[in-house]
């Protein structure tokens, strides 16, 4: 599964803020507080509006018929919903940058956690079938996952670097990820579980991106985006962290 267009977009909201006005770094003490709280009460909102739907969409029979078609298919089923996918990260994203709507940032917030929350359908219909008493498989992932989140947000706000530097090579990774995630549905290899593992650190490492860039780069007015791009970085992560525990599973 691949993020990589929707972050290219969080890139753009920075060059945006730089051009619109002074990023929350050069604002008072009161205004990055309160920037910092709306962003993360959004991220909270954006993953419990995710669970939610993915409550809804997991008991309709209608979209688990839906995901094992898709997932039955042939090998371009997958990258079709892929593209489709895409598309429509890209105009959430914009909408969630607009300088002059509140309501259209917080519907592309909305279309974004949507299309997530599709997306992820046939994994968590996997991991579902794959789980047990004591094996609670998406329960494990999901603890995991904010753990993770926690201890890397942790580091950010401790010590207040700019890991704005990472943007290069998040971006040549991401380009390496679509790749071979692209080659892996067209000729039908796994990539295995160390190219999971390898996508854990690269969500991991935009973590760390997007939480500085939160500190330093955004314009206190963009909480809305500056959600966004978390939560994308958060689903990437719990994406790969269930594949991780998925893997670890079978080889019970």
């Amino acid at each position: 599964m691949s993020f990589y267009n929707q972050q290219q977009q969080q890139h753009q909201n920075l060059h945006d803020a730089i051009e619109l006005g002074p990023p929350v770094s050069a604002s008072s003490v009161e205004e990055r507080a309160k920037f910092i709280e709306r962003t993360y009460i959004h991220l909270a909102g954006a993953i419990l509006g995710f669970v939610g739907l993915e409550y809804f969409l997991l008991g309709s029979d209608t979209v688990r018929e839906f995901a094992i078609n898709s997932m039955m298919g042939s090998q371009y089923s997958w990258l079709i919903v892929l593209g489709a996918f895409m598309a429509v990260s890209y105009v959430a994203d914009r909408w969630a940058r607009s300088a002059t709507s509140l309501p259209l940032q917080y519907a592309g917030l909305g279309l974004y956690v949507a299309a997530e929350a599709v997306i992820f359908v046939p994994l968590l219909m996997i991991a579902q079938a794959m789980s047990g008493p004591e094996n609670p498989i998406i329960f494990t992932a999901g603890v995991s996952t904010m753990a993770i989140f926690a201890a890397l947000t942790g580091i950010v706000l401790y010590t207040k670097k700019d890991f704005s530097w990472m943007r290069g090579a998040l971006a040549i990774g991401g380009l390496a990820a679509m790749g071979l995630i692209g080659a892996s549905i067209v000729f039908g290899f796994n990539l295995g579980i160390i190219f999971t593992v390898a996508m854990i650190a690269f969500a991991a490492c935009y973590i760390l991106y997007d939480t500085s860039n939160i500190l330093h780069h955004y314009r206190t007015d963009q909480y809305v985006a500056a959600s966004l791009g978390l939560f994308a970085s958060v689903a990437l992560l719990f994406w790969y962290v269930i594949r991780l525990v998925m893997a670890l599973s079978g080889r019970d």
